[in-house]
């Protein structure tokens, strides 16, 4: 499971001219599942994003997580983060998961961030989405839950 996490000073989510989804300080958490993902890629990142330090602390420092600065985190479904571009021009998305256990992976993963405080919103999986951000810093991490798992 791949999560891009982008630190933003706000974020929103449109679908079909509406708003479904807005964040002010946070974290911007874009989500895609890939083939051979389980429950344990879900806890893996549930866990992690959350706690992840990379705001700054009173120093400039970046030593806090968005809990504890009190942000928010706005999760959209990406399935292109499965993308393979070694063959040709043209990115392949045989890696990417299959919908249906997508769509609970992302789920499970709004419930389990949502479980632990904070502001959790959220796009609308499948749905052709237009994302709004201000990236702070800017600080873009990748998390992929099968190379970081000890």
């Amino acid at each position: 499971m791949k999560a891009l996490l982008q630190r933003v000073s706000e974020a929103s989510v449109e679908v079909e001219g509406k708003e479904v989804g807005r964040i002010g300080k946070g974290l911007l958490v874009l989500l895609g599942v890939v083939n051979g993902d389980t429950s344990e890629d879900v806890e893996y990142l549930g866990a992690k994003i959350p706690n992840l330090r990379i705001f700054g602390d009173g120093r400039g420092k970046m030593n806090l997580s968005v809990r504890e600065v009190g942000g928010g985190i706005l999760v959209v479904s990406q399935f292109t983060l499965a993308a393979d571009c070694r063959k040709g021009n043209r990115p392949s998305f045989d890696n990417a998961g299959a919908p249906d256990l997508a769509e609970k992976f992302y789920l499970d993963l709004i419930g389990r961030l949502s479980s632990g405080g904070g502001p959790v919103e959220a796009g609308r999986f499948g749905a052709a989405m237009k994302v709004r951000l201000v990236n702070d810093g800017p600080v873009t991490i990748l998390l992929d839950s099968r190379r970081e798992k000890p």
